[in-house]
């Protein structure tokens, strides 16, 4: 073996050090997880909003965790894109199920209120326009933001969990994260979970806000200028740190709350969806050059292997190549022994609350070698593909992006059912 080739060694012992390093930082805020939460006295006057569009399949699950919460001083705003969006139906359901009175649209309750988006912004995604018009509605009363979303499931500390972690004066936002462990293991769903597991150890040492379980102070809000970033903005959620760090505070992770998530997906669902993901820390992302750095990185890394392997096979330097291949699989096994290791202590969080952490089908650990295999190589091609996304289509909407604050609706139809999709299955919309 070549000098160059003793490099690649040292820089795949090294990267998969740094990795580790990564997860195991990650992993020990996970088992630091519980805190004393505010009482009943402390807890500012809060309200929770939801942004429906479509008829997600565990909406009705996520509706009465918001109904259940034992938070104090809050309430629900349920902000419905279109009066006959298939959202309604289920919300109506739901509310009629679990809460009495019924009341009807336009009207609130001590607990509730429903919102229709009215006239939807053309200059930015139709989550951000529900977000302006229902927060231009609030009392003064209100000190806090809460807002999740329609795949998140909330147990009853959720918002006081939330709002606990805000008590510190130099916290801004508090925030949650995801974690796949779906009904049905498709190639998709596999490949989502894998991806998700690394992604959510980069958001939480870049400390990036995530919209499907998200706190804010109004007043920081406020005078962070968000409400009018959203006006013109893709995504709501990873620009929150950068706002705040301009009048001097941050935004904090909260262990308790890695939301468990049951949904479904193809692998041509998860392209899509995923290319959507990097888009928003493509144009938000403080640390975007970063992003794609070990992305790219990480390709080059596997392909020098494999291309070093194949010239010192040629050579017939067998000793050389085989030392090479076997540095290779050690590498990639050793980072999908990761995987299960971050796992434990989220199992850990969603016991104590109550979840169900059983996995139907549960892939083994060879199969899991196989799907990590796969997502590096999705993940690859959809982050060289997001570089060049000037246009995206979300949940039916066709948007076009000239840059951060510069988003163009391209017209606006009320939301209508993929037909391939059974009413009933947990895929992911």
């Amino acid at each position: 073996m070549s000098s160059s080739h003793f490099v690649l060694l040292g820089v795949l012992v090294l990267s998969l050090s740094m990795q580790f390093c990564l997860v195991l930082g990650f992993v020990s805020r996970l088992r630091k997880w519980k805190q004393p939460l505010l009482d009943d006295e402390s807890c500012p006057q809060a309200v929770v909003v939801l942004c429906l569009r479509g008829g997600d399949p565990f909406l009705t699950r996520c509706i009465e965790g918001l109904l259940a919460q034992n938070y104090p001083n809050f309430q629900i705003r349920f902000m419905v894109d279109h009066a006959d969006d298939p959202a309604m139906a289920i919300l109506k359901h739901t509310l009629e199920t679990k809460h009495s009175p019924v009341h009807t649209l336009g009207t609130a309750s001590d607990r509730y209120r429903i919102e229709i988006l009215e006239s939807p912004l053309s200059t930015c995604s139709l989550k951000c326009s529900c977000l302006v018009q229902t927060i231009e509605g609030f009392p003064s009363s209100v000190k806090i933001l809460a807002m999740l979303d329609a795949d998140t499931i909330p147990h009853t500390n959720w918002l006081r969990e939330l709002v606990t972690a805000l008590s510190p004066e130099l916290v801004g936002a508090a925030t949650g994260n995801r974690w796949y462990m779906p009904t049905q293991t498709s190639r998709g769903s596999l490949v989502r979970y894998v991806w998700n597991a690394g992604a959510v150890v980069q958001m939480y040492w870049y400390e990036i806000a995530w919209g499907g379980t998200l706190a804010i102070k109004l007043d920081s809000l406020r005078r962070a200028g968000i409400l009018e970033r959203w006006r013109l903005a893709y995504g709501e959620d990873t620009m929150v740190r950068k706002a705040l760090s301009s009048i001097g505070q941050k935004v904090v992770f909260v262990p308790s709350l890695m939301m468990l998530n049951r949904e479904d997906c193809t692998l041509a669902a998860f392209h899509g969806w995923v290319k959507r993901q990097l888009l928003s820390a493509r144009l938000y992302h403080p640390f975007w050059l970063l992003v794609v750095g070990h992305g790219v990185s990480s390709a080059i890394l596997i392909l020098w292997a494999l291309m070093s392997c194949l010239y010192l096979s040629t050579q017939q330097d067998w000793i050389g190549a085989g030392a090479i291949l076997f540095s290779l699989v050690a590498y990639h096994v050793c980072l999908t022994c990761l995987l299960p290791w971050m796992e434990q202590p989220i199992c850990d969080i969603a016991r104590d609350r109550g979840d169900k952490i059983d996995w139907p089908n549960k892939p083994s650990f060879p199969s899991l070698l196989w799907i990590a295999w796969l997502t590096q190589w999705t993940y690859t091609w959809a982050l060289l593909s997001c570089l060049f996304m000037n246009r995206f289509v979300w949940r039916g909407i066709e948007y076009e992006v000239a840059g951060p604050w510069s988003i163009k609706m391209m017209g606006y139809r009320p939301y209508q059912s993929p037909r391939k999709v059974a009413d009933n299955a947990p895929h992911s919309i």
